[in-house]
């Protein structure tokens, strides 16, 4: 696997540059982005670069993270806190993920897309109002294990971190989740599935494949 060094700067610049030409798969007229990786990886920081650098661009951008989709407590941890199928499985509201993001998003749709639904610390409703995200504006959905739900990305993009590198950045209390990265390595493969592949072993020093 040939990696080439960058900087988190540059990629942001560079995905950015591939989205503003990014066709998508339906027609539609909002591309959709994946930003895949476990927690350690930080995810979010990359689709907050990106939509910084689409912004600069003049390209409007959404920026939604899978853990203000979280199923109630009540739900997810109904058999025990540390329940590695469940977090694999089933910790994220992946039907509220289909109706309240992606389905506003086809073709046709409305465009009004609603940014979170649950706060993952108070597990409540966050009532947060619907953002409209007119034509050619950009989803960037970051979060772990997203390449295995099927959604329909126009773009993905996975942080790839080593089993030591993730075992080392992972708070030790959230271990017991690290069996259910190794599965997904086995079951979606997405160092080889994603459009672009991002190593973040070195957090100050990425490398990637375009």
């Amino acid at each position: 696997m040939r990696l080439e060094a960058i900087t988190w700067e540059r990629l942001g610049d560079l995905l950015a540059d591939r989205l503003l030409e990014l066709k998508t798969a339906d027609g539609g007229p909002w591309p959709r982005v994946a930003l895949d990786g476990a927690p350690a990886a930080r995810a979010g920081d990359l689709a907050e670069r990106v939509a910084g650098a689409l912004r600069i661009r003049g390209r409007p951008s959404l920026v939604v993270g899978t853990d203000g989709f979280l199923l109630p407590a009540s739900v997810r941890l109904e058999h025990g806190q540390r329940d590695e199928e469940s977090y694999y499985s089933g910790w994220y509201d992946t039907g509220a993920l289909w109706r309240e993001v992606f389905g506003p998003l086809e073709p046709g749709g409305s465009g009004r897309v609603l940014p979170d639904l649950r706060d993952p610390v108070m597990d409540r409703a966050t009532r947060s109002p619907y953002t409209e995200l007119p034509p050619g504006g950009v989803l960037l959905l970051h979060g772990p294990l997203l390449l295995h739900h099927w959604f329909p990305f126009d773009l993905s993009v996975h942080l790839l971190l080593s089993p030591g590198a993730l075992r080392r950045r992972t708070p030790e209390a959230d271990h017991w989740t690290l069996p259910a990265f190794e599965r997904y390595e086995r079951e979606t493969d997405p160092v080889r599935t994603a459009d672009v592949l991002v190593r973040a072993d070195d957090p100050r020093h990425p490398a990637w494949r375009g």
